[in-house]
């Protein structure tokens, strides 16, 4: 019996869980019809978990475009709903939505031959069509930021159930979602409420497109005295002494807690959106924990409608690796459910229906190799500090004043090594 395909391949747990999800879905998932007229495979309330110290969370069974995930995810805690910071800096994933939206609601020019590529070409050299046109509505960087927060102005008669008259309501002063996140965790670490909301139900109508990651949580913890040990042996460059260790802990610097982040997603493009995802919630909770002065820990997605585009299914084969044969797939059944040494049987010519449930749970993919997960380095030389002086003390509490002097080349990717990129086309 050739046992060549019950040797693990060298893989890390991050690209291992993706390649599941997607050999699942091949396998197993629900063909559906979808908004995009595509079709899709699908399947409902999946999980993806990473530890943060394992590496950062870029894949690497495809290159993935890191300057992108940077640029979308400033974009959004800018507060920022129009797509010219995005195309100026070479983030093109807004553009069918923005340009849909555009021919729906504009016959556009008639001396031009409008296309996808035309409309950006006029969002980038046009600020008044940018500024009409590239607008995408309420979408996540507003309700991030300026989430409307609406009363009823005092002395106005209640029509009774708690219910007033809609003429009555105004909208007070935004909420900024971060800003109280961070305050938050500053104060009360250990809230049940760290919590961050893009489902505004009453602006729904107003978005090019409802927030397919609707919503994230974050949880913190008292670091063990082994961790923080480890944090400072892994954080400084110096001759390793007890003493030592123990001044480096007592500083007001050395982070005292541990936080993770699970974000919520109702609809998951998983070939091209999901990788995205994953790399851009990890990014946000290495800020956020940079902000707070705790170390990155766990990073969840609990999925909900997980889908493969019908006409992703080829680039997902091209990323999955190897397709295996029924007797392969046989060989694997059979060295993962008999003892080593037994006696085996084995009839090529009368091979099991691999159609039947029974074998569905055998892999049809030998999963491509994959590379040991990148580090990010983040360069927070210029930022401002509660000191009042940049790389002095712990970050600036004010959210604000910090994302502006956050620049996108702050956010660097060490040792990347990855397959190279896979295309596809994106559904809007």
């Amino acid at each position: 019996m050739d046992d060549t395909f019950v040797k693990k391949n060298i893989m890390n747990s991050l690209d291992r869980q993706y390649l599941e999800l997607l050999q699942s879905l091949l396998l197993h998932g629900t063909e559906k019809k979808d908004r995009t007229g595509t079709g899709t495979l699908s399947t409902f309330g999946c999980t993806i978990r990473h530890n943060m110290q394992e590496g950062f969370p870029l894949l690497t069974s495809k290159k993935m475009y890191w300057k992108g995930i940077v640029t979308e995810l400033l974009w959004f805690l800018n507060g920022d709903t129009n797509i010219k910071f995005l195309v100026e800096n070479g983030c093109h994933i807004w553009d069918g939505d923005a340009f849909k939206n555009f021919m729906n609601k504009s016959e556009g020019d008639p001396d031009l031959i409008w296309n996808q590529e035309q409309f950006i070409h006029m969002i980038k050299t046009d600020n008044e069509f940018a500024k009409q046109w590239g607008e995408l509505g309420p979408v996540y960087g507003k309700q991030w930021r300026r989430w409307n927060k609406y009363i009823v102005k005092p002395g106005l008669v209640s029509l009774g159930d708690g219910r007033y008259n809609e003429n009555y309501w105004d909208i007070d002063k935004p909420i900024d979602q971060i800003q109280n996140l961070i305050n938050d965790l500053k104060t009360n670490p250990d809230s049940r409420r760290l919590m961050v909301n893009a489902w505004n139900v009453g602006e729904l109508d107003q978005m090019v497109l409802p927030p397919c990651h609707y919503g994230f949580q974050v949880y913190t913890r008292e670091l063990t005295w082994e961790e923080q040990v480890q944090w400072v042996m892994k954080n400084t460059e110096t001759e390793w002494e007890n003493l030592y260790i123990v001044e480096e802990i007592a500083k007001e610097t050395t982070p005292r807690r541990a936080i993770s982040l699970a974000w919520n997603q109702r609809s998951v493009d998983t070939f091209l959106g999901l990788p995205f995802n994953i790399a851009s919630y990890g990014l946000l909770l290495e800020i956020i924990a940079k902000t707070v002065n705790m170390v990155p820990d766990q990073l969840i997605g609990n999925l909900g409608d997980t889908h493969l585009y019908l006409n992703h299914i080829d680039p997902a084969i091209i990323q999955l690796g190897e397709k295996l044969s029924d007797e392969q797939r046989y060989n694997i059944w059979f060295n993962n459910n008999y003892e080593t040494g037994m006696e085996r049987h084995f009839d090529p010519e009368n091979l099991p229906n691999f159609e039947d449930p029974y074998w569905t749970p055998t892999p049809k993919f030998k999963f491509r190799d994959t590379f040991p997960l990148p580090k990010l380095r983040i360069n927070t030389e210029f930022w401002p500090t509660e000191s009042g002086e940049c790389g002095v003390g712990n970050l600036s509490s004010d959210v604000t004043h910090l994302l502006k002097c956050m620049k996108i080349e702050d956010f660097q990717i060490e040792n990347y090594q990855s397959h190279p990129p896979i295309k596809a086309p994106l559904s809007n």
